[in-house]
């Protein structure tokens, strides 16, 4: 199982997330590129340390919205959607080149992933994009993996790499439910998460229900307030049921 975190997302002065502690619990990273957060000195140290841990590195587009995060709705053409993804995802492959390393993904943030999901014709540009930027393209994406995103990048040849979330809740259908505000993760429903998965392949809903999804890997956040316990915890599981952590590869 992958275990896979949001990485690089400080401006400046402005900190988020404990990427240091994150670090040493996960195998891949989504590597903010300057549109909704990060800026060039944030994205060459992440890189650095993540190297450091043997942790490989995606891309994490986002719209050009740093008050909002990236996660406030623009209206954007199919050109816009290609050129943020071509601009992003290539500064990031310019700075992991300067650590020899290479980008094993691309994972799109906040509205940007929130409008993939329905519109065909942004997704089909951002696939375009995926797809001319590297030659083993793969795309991260929440599972369930039939969105207008996941759909369109394997039009184009992209493994699309299903995520579970353990640290979020679920309804029934199978879909994320979003909070906003950080509230500390409870640990051990985070675990019983995600050892139901590996052995069944469900997860637990808010009502209760059981849901089937399809997931290669598994995404904790690295800005709630217990993530490295949560990180630690779920790591830990994993190795005790015996489950091999690693990236998932080409």
């Amino acid at each position: 199982m992958d275990i896979n975190c949001d990485m690089g997302e400080s401006f400046g002065n402005w900190a988020m997330g404990n990427d240091e502690g994150m670090m040493t619990l996960i195998t891949t990273a989504n590597v903010a590129c300057g549109f909704h957060a990060g800026d060039p000195l944030t994205m060459l140290d992440t890189i650095k340390m993540a190297k450091e841990n043997n942790v490989v590195v995606g891309s994490h587009p986002g719209l050009p919205d740093l008050l909002g995060f990236g996660r406030r709705t623009m209206n954007i053409t199919p050109e816009d959607a290609f050129a943020y993804t071509v601009y992003q995802t290539g500064a990031l492959q310019a700075a992991l080149k300067t650590a020899g390393m290479k980008l094993h993904h691309v994972k799109p943030h906040g509205a940007l992933y929130s409008v993939l999901r329905t519109d065909e014709a942004l997704a089909t540009a951002v696939a375009d994009a995926i797809s001319l930027l590297t030659d083993n393209p793969m795309l991260y994406w929440p599972a369930p993996t039939d969105a207008a995103m996941p759909v369109a990048a394997r039009k184009k040849g992209i493994r699309v790499v299903g995520e579970i979330y353990p640290d979020l809740q679920y309804a029934a259908d199978g879909t994320l439910v979003i909070q906003r505000e950080k509230h500390e993760t409870d640990v051990g429903f985070a675990v019983s998460q995600v050892k139901r998965y590996v052995e069944t392949g469900k997860v637990e809903a808010i009502d209760g229900s059981l849901v089937t999804l399809d997931a290669e890997a598994l995404c904790i956040h690295g800005d709630g307030p217990n993530a490295t316990d949560v990180g630690a915890a779920i790591r830990l599981t994993l190795g005790e049921i015996g489950c091999e952590i690693a990236p998932v590869t080409e």
